[in-house]
């Protein structure tokens, strides 16, 4: 039987986590650009 590769594992964790820290940064800069332009109104 193979054993398990946990350092593919690791890697992909970390991927996931960065890729959704990634969105939530995104989506957090959005909502900063759409409140700028009701300021202004």
């Amino acid at each position: 039987m193979a054993k398990p590769n946990y350092s593919y594992e690791k890697r992909q964790k970390e991927l996931a986590k960065k890729k959704k820290q990634e969105a939530k940064r995104a989506r957090k800069q959005g909502a900063k650009n759409d409140e700028a332009p009701a300021d202004d109104k």
